[in-house]
């Protein structure tokens, strides 16, 4: 793709770094930003920059905070003795968007991959321990993605943590083998969180 402009080509190349971005995304985005006025666009620059600099990690669950505990941590209407394992950030949005859960989260970061160089040393587990051993869980949800990668993080966490008194569930299997969460429609997520059956181990 040729420019008339370096100044527009920098910024195309910027934006399109960003995933599913594309260049001909890129460019239809960096041609709206010249158009904008001034205001908005250092708005955006702003919440960019106070985005890179100012968020945290929650310091109990581990999802995106704009304190050391999150708003979900620190609810005290919410079932604290109910803990959902999920993968990512993205997961924790999707189920929250469903209305049917009203425990707390555990993001471990990822999952066990060996292919990808991924071990349980590399997740937030050993965080997830403190958790348990800590405080008063009575039941935790596997919510990872029905995936031979998801299975293994699940049995491994279950292993580590099978001498506890703590009912093990996870998600029905409405959602289907090698889906995404963030990609499940909020109908079919919601009633495999509600409709949760006892984890199995074997």
């Amino acid at each position: 793709m040729n420019f008339s402009s370096k100044l527009l080509q920098d910024a195309v190349d910027e934006i399109s770094r960003l995933p599913g971005i594309g260049k001909n995304t890129a460019t239809r985005l960096a041609l709206n930003l010249i158009k904008e006025k001034d205001e908005n666009v250092m708005k955006l620059i702003a919440a960019i920059k106070s985005l890179k600099n100012g968020i945290l990690f929650c310091e109990q669950c581990c999802n995106l905070s704009d304190k050391p505990i999150c708003g979900i941590c620190s609810n005290d209407k919410r079932d604290s003795s109910i803990l959902c394992i999920v993968e990512d950030i993205r997961d924790v949005m999707a189920i929250e968007n469903t209305g049917q859960f009203n425990g707390l989260y555990h993001v471990l970061g990822g999952k066990i991959s060996p292919v990808d160089g991924v071990g349980p040393n590399q997740l937030t587990i050993d965080k997830l321990m403190d958790r348990v051993k800590k405080n008063n869980i009575n039941e935790i949800i596997f919510a990872l993605s029905a995936t031979m990668e998801g299975d293994t993080t699940n049995y491994y966490i279950f292993k580590k943590i099978n001498d506890y008194s703590i009912k093990f569930s996870t998600i029905s299997r409405g959602v289907s083998v090698g889906d995404n969460l963030e990609y499940t429609d909020e109908i079919t997520l919601g009633r495999s969180i509600v409709k949760r059956i006892p984890f199995d181990q074997n």
